[in-house]
């Protein structure tokens, strides 16, 4: 990407997106930014950024083919990350996530490959792994459809690097493993345990707490999807982007615990677990292709990541928009 680029984020209006849109506006780029169209007009966590106004936001639905080739004219660059991400909710809205995750590549994709976008990267998940058969997890490891969500986004991977392979598409697959930080929903295990604990619950509900994640900050994934972008090495490629750092969601909960003084307890909730062949139990990138490739290293650390992601959803204005006391899927 030159200085120049426009640069076209979907799913912008999303905890990720907003984040990338945030460092895309501080690297000097003209950004376009996709919010889910509502009659509100209201265009997600783009409305707390600080650089707003230097955005141009433009609501619509990718899932509509005519609006994502109009849209996309005269745009250098798409990071693709617009998806239905929950995959508890996919257990019982499944057909959505086809529509959005893999019809919606597809309208993003031939949109890109009709108007001569230059650079196209695709948001995908570590969940296509499924639970590692071999650690670290590399990009060649087997993909396991263990969610009506990992296998959106499988399909939608395969939708994705078939223009590539078909029609020379400059496409990447960024492979992001488990992303937190600072406005990430309540559906995610970190903002769970963080805001009851916040609202002073004497008692955590949680899932299963065995599973290990390799969880990154929010700022080190938006790095590796800009890395990505800037080398023409990684064009046909599947890249991770992860920490290498392997971490259980029960050690995770102790280490917020100490961070924010608490002896509260862990009680299981039977609602929060997954059907037991749909449990992810381990993942743990290996993130050797990323650094090969593009020179990319996280540089922010699980304890420094907690901190802040801890700081800023205790903030009275942001702990009152989560609903802890209730099971978000």
């Amino acid at each position: 990407m030159s200085d120049k680029s426009i640069v076209f984020v979907t799913g912008a209006d999303g905890f990720i997106g907003s984040h990338l849109c945030e460092m895309l506006v501080s690297k000097g780029y003209q950004v376009k930014a996709l919010s889910q169209y509502n009659s509100f007009n209201n265009w997600g966590w783009l409305e707390d950024v600080a650089c707003k106004n230097e955005i141009e936001v433009i609501t619509g639905d990718v899932r509509d083919p005519h609006f994502c080739k109009q849209v996309t004219k005269g745009v250098d660059v798409i990071f693709h990350l617009a998806a239905l991400i929950a995959i508890p909710y996919s257990y019982v809205a499944p057909d959505c996530y086809v529509d959005t995750n893999i019809k919606g590549t597809l309208n993003i994709c031939q949109a890109a490959k009709e108007n001569g976008v230059k650079r196209v990267i695709h948001t995908s998940t570590s969940e296509v792994y499924g639970t590692a058969q071999y650690v670290p997890i590399d990009e060649l490891h087997p993909l396991q459809a263990q969610s009506p969500y990992s296998a959106s986004k499988i399909a939608a991977d395969a939708m994705a690097m078939s223009f590539y392979n078909a029609f020379e598409l400059p496409l990447t697959i960024a492979r992001p493993f488990n992303t937190y930080g600072p406005r990430q929903s309540a559906r995610a295990v970190i903002p769970t345990i963080i805001t009851q604990i916040a609202n002073g619950q004497e008692e955590i509900k949680l899932g299963d707490v065995s599973p290990t994640r390799d969880f990154n900050y929010v700022e080190d994934t938006c790095r590796g999807f800009i890395a990505l972008a800037d080398s023409d090495l990684t064009i046909g490629e599947t890249v991770n982007i992860g920490s290498n750092f392997e971490i259980s969601v029960g050690d995770t909960l102790n280490l917020i615990k100490t961070l924010m003084n608490s002896d509260v307890q862990f009680i299981t909730d039977v609602q929060r677990l997954r059907p037991e062949k749909s449990e992810v139990f381990r993942l743990w990138c290996d993130n050797s292709k990323i650094e090969k490739l593009t020179g990319f290293k996280p540089q922010v650390d699980i304890r420094e990541g907690l901190e802040r992601t801890i700081n800023w959803i205790t903030q009275p204005d942001n702990l009152k928009s989560y609903k802890a006391e209730i099971y978000n899927v």
